[in-house]
């Protein structure tokens, strides 16, 4: 689809390791000018590990909403964009986890806010699992993992105590195409 958008002119407004934040003037097609706001962020993974009828999430706080959230196991490598997203799958699973997944199978992609933010996520189902030891990073050293029955997933999808986006395209994208 062609771009109705023209770029007058882009400026980084702000940056770090993870997030880079930039400000473009742009004109629509009805000749208006605006500006946009955009987030640009390496791609991401979310993996969910699947078997014996049992999900394997995460837990651990997550500072911009001040609580701790139920998750995928996910990441992206801000120190090495454009790596093959199964690797990053089979390394951000192990990492979190411990799991190690004799298959992993690449399920779809969703974008994480496309309306501010150009971040790609690709989903992997894990399965043919077995038991490592987790390899986590500082930022990661209050996180928990657990499976669930497939039935407490739902609960908690229905009683919305997992509230976190990727998680829930996930699930849903998993679903629709038949895969739990």
């Amino acid at each position: 689809m062609e771009n109705p958008y023209v770029t007058l002119s882009s400026r980084i407004a702000y940056e770090n390791r993870w997030t880079r934040l930039r400000e473009d003037r742009i004109r629509r097609a009805d000749g208006s000018d605006g500006i946009y706001g955009v987030v640009e962020r390496a791609d991401f993974v979310v993996i969910a590990p699947w078997q014996n009828g049992r999900l394997t999430l995460v837990e651990q706080f997550r500072y911009p909403v001040g609580t701790r959230v139920w998750e995928f196991p996910m990441g992206m490598w801000e120190h090495a964009p454009g790596t093959d997203p199964a690797i990053l799958a089979a390394a951000e699973l192990r990492e979190e986890t411990g799991l190690i997944a004799g298959r992993m199978t690449h399920v779809g992609e969703i974008f994480q806010g496309p309306g501010y933010c150009n971040q790609r996520g690709h989903i992997f189902l894990a399965t043919e699992l077995t038991q490592g030891a987790p390899d986590r990073e500082a930022t990661e050293q209050d996180m928990i993992c657990r499976d669930f029955p497939l039935a407490e997933f739902e609960a908690m999808v229905r009683d919305n105590t997992l509230r976190e986006a990727m998680t829930l395209s996930t699930f849903g994208l998993l679903r629709v195409k038949g895969l739990l």
